[in-house]
């Protein structure tokens, strides 16, 4: 064998594991003088000036050890082990892995030994590759794109990572690991669904035959600790001016809707907002997938059901809404609002449910008025244009615009009054915008500044015993 096919031989896999002897390297054997063997015939005479390194016996690499090692362990695993019990599981799992390590004869470094353990703690009782992307708090969204590619998202940006599976099969072990503990299923016959994680962050998989790049994963990771008002003031999404005004629109129990686009944070403001509900108040929140972080003691969650394997037993988001009037709801947060329950949440917020708030996807404030007025239609009631425009001018008092910039940044770039009906149009007027002003190093400046217009429903302000500085709306009268 040539020298470069041997040094081919010796080298880390693709994925730059480290190689993993089984067993100690041949030395080559010296001839009856001491010197070493000559080259075998047929080297050129150019080969005489270079020792015979004799043949290096393959090696596994680290990632074939471990899948080997781990195969072992869980087979030898006690199976009526209670996963829930993870203190006794891990020591388990440590005094069979370095009985196992010490029989395959995996010559390791400390190092090694440390991360093929937590490696394969991680597969047994976690969510295997992922668990690592999880536990950094810097990560915002993971997304798994079949086995071999996993992205992350951190600071807005998108980092390919050199996480990977198996196979597919590998993936789908770990959705399944996702979705059962909550009652969901997924299968070629349900190729989508809506999850979540212990700590609130949000699932969405689909797989084939849908998804063509075998099984996909998109998990939007949520802080251990919700963001505060001053973590969004520091990371420039408002400033302290809109969170003053914010606050006094959800105490005087204003209906809001937050818009933006996907990954923009609406959610996230969701959860500020709702944290300036009083305490004293009954919240029933609505969601698909329950996310939001309510901090008040007086909070019913309600989640939306998918039908069962024979298709029976959804309850949408709808039917949720319903209920909810039925159960005496100081404010009702619905986490967004995609098709008909858009119909019911006005008219919650017509009959007297104020101070109610829920999400949606549009571009501007502007266009989430226009999916309200289509998400009303896709409930199937033959209502007049006009007569559909009038219930959300009535019901919407502000619409909290919110958008992830080029660089990476999330804002609040519009905060906007839902005035009233002149003719067959919706007036709206901004209170604060975002300006931006130039773009240095890739990065966004800009500012964000009340538009000097104080709103019409500052009068709900005085009612509720609110009293705003003038200087807040860039007035100083």
């Amino acid at each position: 064998m040539s020298l470069l096919k041997r040094i081919e031989r010796a080298r880390p896999g693709a994925e730059g594991e480290p190689q993993v002897p089984t067993a100690p390297q041949t030395t080559p054997v010296p001839s009856s003088g001491g010197q070493p063997a000559p080259p075998p015939s047929g080297t050129g005479s150019g080969s005489t000036s270079r020792p015979f390194l004799g043949a290096m016996p393959a090696r596994e690499s680290f990632r074939e050890a471990k899948y080997r090692v781990q195969n072992r362990l869980i087979n030898e695993l006690d199976p009526k082990l209670d996963l829930s019990n993870q203190v006794e599981v891990r020591r388990q799992i440590e005094d069979l892995f370095g009985k196992v390590a010490d029989e395959e004869g995996l010559a390791l470094t400390r190092a090694e030994r440390v991360r093929m353990l937590e490696q394969i703690t991680d597969e047994i009782l976690g969510l295997g590759p992922l668990e690592p992307l999880l536990r950094d708090e810097t990560i915002t969204e993971v997304m798994v794109n079949g086995p071999q590619q996993v992205y992350i998202e951190r600071e807005g940006r998108l980092e390919m990572t050199n996480v990977t599976f198996q196979n597919d099969e590998h993936v789908m072990k770990i959705i399944q690991r996702i979705i059962a503990p909550i009652g969901r299923r997924i299968d070629e016959s349900s190729p989508m669904v809506d999850a979540r994680l212990a700590d609130g962050s949000r699932v969405n998989c689909i797989i084939p035959p849908l998804s063509l790049v075998g099984p996909v994963l998109t998990i939007r990771k949520f802080a251990a600790t919700p963001f505060t008002v001053e973590d969004l003031i520091r990371f420039g999404t408002a400033t302290p001016d809109m969170f003053e005004f914010l606050e006094a629109c959800v105490k005087a129990r204003l209906n809001i809707f937050v818009s933006g686009g996907t990954g923009s944070g609406k959610t996230t403001m969701l959860n500020i907002l709702s944290s300036f509900i009083p305490d004293d108040e009954r919240i029933v929140t609505i969601e698909d997938a329950a996310e939001l972080q309510l901090r008040q003691e007086h909070v019913v969650t309600l989640e939306a059901r998918p039908s069962n394997i024979e298709g029976k037993g959804a309850v949408p988001i709808r039917e949720l809404v319903k209920n909810a009037l039925r159960m005496r709801p100081d404010r009702i947060v619905v986490g967004e609002c995609r098709s008909a329950e858009a119909l019911d949440m006005l008219q919650a917020m017509n009959t007297g449910h104020d101070g109610s708030m829920s999400t949606g996807h549009a571009n501007t404030p502007r266009d989430m008025l226009s999916r309200l007025e289509t998400m009303v239609l896709m409930a199937g009631m033959d209502l007049p244009l006009k007569a559909i425009r009038e219930q959300i001018a009535s019901a919407v008092d502000l619409i909290v615009h919110q958008n992830r910039l080029k660089d990476g940044t999330r804002k609040i770039v519009n905060i906007t009054e839902v005035q009233g009906m002149e003719g067959d149009v919706i007036v709206m007027q901004d209170i604060f915008v975002f300006e931006q002003t130039a773009v240095v190093e890739g990065k966004i400046e800009g500012r964000l500044r009340p538009t000097g217009i104080r709103p019409k429903f500052v009068e709900k302000f005085e009612v509720a015993g609110i009293h705003l500085p003038p200087n807040v709306f860039g007035s100083p009268f």
